[in-house]
Protein backbone atom coordinates (compact mmCIF):
# COMPACT_ATOMS: atom_id res chain seq x y z
CA UNK A 1 0.00 0.00 0.00
CA UNK A 2 1.58 3.26 -1.15
CA UNK A 3 -0.09 6.64 -0.91
CA UNK A 4 1.49 9.54 -2.79
CA UNK A 5 1.52 12.03 0.06
CA UNK A 6 4.77 13.84 0.69
CA UNK A 7 6.75 12.40 3.63
CA UNK A 8 4.16 9.69 4.32
CA UNK A 9 4.93 7.26 1.48
CA UNK A 10 7.92 5.78 3.30
CA UNK A 11 6.01 5.26 6.55
CA UNK A 12 3.26 3.29 4.80
CA UNK A 13 5.85 1.15 3.00
CA UNK A 14 7.70 0.61 6.26
CA UNK A 15 4.54 -0.40 8.13
CA UNK A 16 3.57 -2.84 5.35
CA UNK A 17 7.06 -4.37 5.36
CA UNK A 18 7.09 -4.48 9.15
CA UNK A 19 3.82 -6.47 9.07
CA UNK A 20 5.17 -8.92 6.49
CA UNK A 21 8.29 -9.48 8.60
CA UNK A 22 6.10 -10.00 11.67
CA UNK A 23 4.18 -12.68 9.73
CA UNK A 24 7.44 -14.28 8.58
CA UNK A 25 8.81 -14.41 12.10
CA UNK A 26 5.56 -15.86 13.51
CA UNK A 27 5.56 -18.56 10.83
CA UNK A 28 9.16 -19.48 11.58
CA UNK A 29 8.46 -19.64 15.31
CA UNK A 30 5.58 -21.98 14.47
CA UNK A 31 7.94 -24.18 12.47
CA UNK A 32 10.43 -24.30 15.33
CA UNK A 33 7.61 -25.27 17.67
CA UNK A 34 6.43 -27.94 15.24
CA UNK A 35 9.83 -29.62 15.03
CA UNK A 36 10.69 -29.31 18.72
CA UNK A 37 11.43 -32.72 20.19
CA UNK A 38 11.94 -34.47 16.85
CA UNK A 39 15.15 -36.47 16.57
CA UNK A 40 17.65 -35.80 13.80
CA UNK A 41 16.60 -39.15 12.31
CA UNK A 42 12.93 -38.09 12.25
CA UNK A 43 13.86 -34.73 10.71
CA UNK A 44 15.82 -36.50 7.95
CA UNK A 45 13.24 -39.20 7.22
CA UNK A 46 11.48 -38.83 3.86
CA UNK A 47 7.92 -40.01 4.55
CA UNK A 48 6.17 -42.16 1.97
CA UNK A 49 4.53 -39.98 -0.67
CA UNK A 50 6.98 -37.09 -0.22
CA UNK A 51 10.21 -36.31 -2.05
CA UNK A 52 11.81 -34.33 0.77
CA UNK A 53 11.94 -34.32 4.56
CA UNK A 54 11.36 -31.82 7.35
CA UNK A 55 15.05 -30.91 7.63
CA UNK A 56 15.23 -30.16 3.89
CA UNK A 57 12.08 -28.01 4.11
CA UNK A 58 13.47 -25.93 6.98
CA UNK A 59 16.76 -25.32 5.14
CA UNK A 60 14.87 -24.65 1.89
CA UNK A 61 12.93 -21.83 3.57
CA UNK A 62 16.14 -20.23 4.82
CA UNK A 63 17.65 -20.36 1.32
CA UNK A 64 14.55 -19.25 -0.58
CA UNK A 65 14.10 -16.08 1.47
CA UNK A 66 17.71 -15.17 0.72
CA UNK A 67 17.33 -15.80 -2.99
CA UNK A 68 14.08 -13.85 -3.29
CA UNK A 69 15.07 -10.88 -1.14
CA UNK A 70 18.84 -10.58 -1.41
CA UNK A 71 19.85 -12.12 -4.73
CA UNK A 72 17.04 -10.41 -6.66
CA UNK A 73 18.10 -7.14 -4.98
CA UNK A 74 21.70 -7.63 -6.09
CA UNK A 75 22.95 -8.03 -2.52
CA UNK A 76 25.23 -10.70 -1.05
CA UNK A 77 23.28 -13.49 0.57
CA UNK A 78 23.78 -14.38 4.23
CA UNK A 79 23.93 -18.13 3.66
CA UNK A 80 26.68 -20.14 1.99
CA UNK A 81 26.70 -21.08 -1.68
CA UNK A 82 26.80 -24.71 -0.55
CA UNK A 83 23.57 -24.29 1.40
CA UNK A 84 21.94 -22.60 -1.59
CA UNK A 85 22.96 -25.41 -3.94
CA UNK A 86 21.72 -28.11 -1.59
CA UNK A 87 18.36 -26.54 -0.70
CA UNK A 88 17.23 -24.29 -3.55
CA UNK A 89 14.18 -24.96 -5.71
CA UNK A 90 14.60 -28.22 -7.60
CA UNK A 91 16.93 -29.84 -5.06
CA UNK A 92 15.96 -32.88 -3.02
CA UNK A 93 16.81 -34.37 0.36
CA UNK A 94 19.64 -36.39 -1.11
CA UNK A 95 21.93 -36.23 1.91
CA UNK A 96 21.62 -36.53 5.67
CA UNK A 97 21.76 -33.23 7.56
CA UNK A 98 23.66 -33.84 10.78
CA UNK A 99 22.58 -32.41 14.12
CA UNK A 100 25.29 -29.73 14.26
CA UNK A 101 24.37 -28.33 10.85
CA UNK A 102 20.64 -28.54 11.51
CA UNK A 103 21.01 -26.67 14.82
CA UNK A 104 22.81 -23.88 12.95
CA UNK A 105 20.03 -23.78 10.33
CA UNK A 106 17.41 -23.58 13.10
CA UNK A 107 19.29 -20.76 14.81
CA UNK A 108 19.57 -18.81 11.55
CA UNK A 109 15.86 -19.26 10.84
CA UNK A 110 15.03 -16.39 13.21
CA UNK A 111 18.25 -14.37 13.28
CA UNK A 112 18.26 -14.01 9.50
CA UNK A 113 14.83 -12.34 9.73
CA UNK A 114 16.30 -9.78 12.15
CA UNK A 115 19.24 -9.29 9.78
CA UNK A 116 16.79 -8.68 6.93
CA UNK A 117 14.88 -6.04 8.89
CA UNK A 118 18.15 -4.32 9.89
CA UNK A 119 19.23 -4.26 6.24
CA UNK A 120 15.83 -2.92 5.21
CA UNK A 121 15.95 -0.19 7.87
CA UNK A 122 19.47 0.71 6.69
CA UNK A 123 18.16 1.15 3.11
CA UNK A 124 20.37 -1.55 1.61
CA UNK A 125 17.62 -2.73 -0.77
CA UNK A 126 17.90 -0.17 -3.57
CA UNK A 127 17.21 -2.24 -6.69
CA UNK A 128 15.27 -5.34 -7.66
CA UNK A 129 15.33 -7.64 -10.68
CA UNK A 130 11.80 -8.74 -11.58
CA UNK A 131 11.30 -12.49 -11.37
CA UNK A 132 8.42 -14.77 -12.33
CA UNK A 133 8.01 -17.67 -9.90
CA UNK A 134 7.08 -21.24 -10.77
CA UNK A 135 3.58 -20.31 -9.52
CA UNK A 136 3.50 -17.78 -12.40
CA UNK A 137 3.56 -14.81 -10.02
CA UNK A 138 5.80 -11.94 -11.11
CA UNK A 139 7.71 -10.27 -8.30
CA UNK A 140 8.48 -6.66 -9.23
CA UNK A 141 9.95 -5.36 -5.99
CA UNK A 142 11.10 -6.33 -2.51
CA UNK A 143 7.61 -6.01 -1.08
CA UNK A 144 6.31 -8.52 -3.64
CA UNK A 145 9.23 -10.82 -2.78
CA UNK A 146 8.61 -10.89 0.97
CA UNK A 147 4.86 -11.33 0.48
CA UNK A 148 5.42 -14.22 -1.93
CA UNK A 149 8.02 -15.67 0.43
CA UNK A 150 5.43 -15.74 3.22
CA UNK A 151 2.97 -17.53 0.92
CA UNK A 152 5.73 -20.01 -0.04
CA UNK A 153 6.64 -20.61 3.61
CA UNK A 154 2.99 -21.32 4.42
CA UNK A 155 2.93 -24.04 1.77
CA UNK A 156 6.05 -25.66 3.19
CA UNK A 157 4.74 -25.35 6.75
CA UNK A 158 1.75 -27.39 5.56
CA UNK A 159 4.07 -30.00 4.06
CA UNK A 160 5.96 -30.22 7.35
CA UNK A 161 2.73 -30.64 9.33
CA UNK A 162 1.76 -33.53 7.06
CA UNK A 163 5.26 -35.04 7.23
CA UNK A 164 5.29 -34.94 11.02
CA UNK A 165 2.11 -37.03 11.06
CA UNK A 166 3.80 -39.56 8.76
CA UNK A 167 7.04 -40.11 10.71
Amino acid sequence: LVVKVKNHTFMLKFKAMEKQVEILKANRKGILSLIEGLSIMQLNKVPQGFKNNIAWNVAHLLVTQQLLCYKLSGLPMKVSDDLITRFQKGSTASEFIDEKEFNEIKKRLLTIVDDFMDDYNNNLFKQFTAYTTSANVTLNNLSDAIEFNNFHEGIHFGYMLAMKKSI
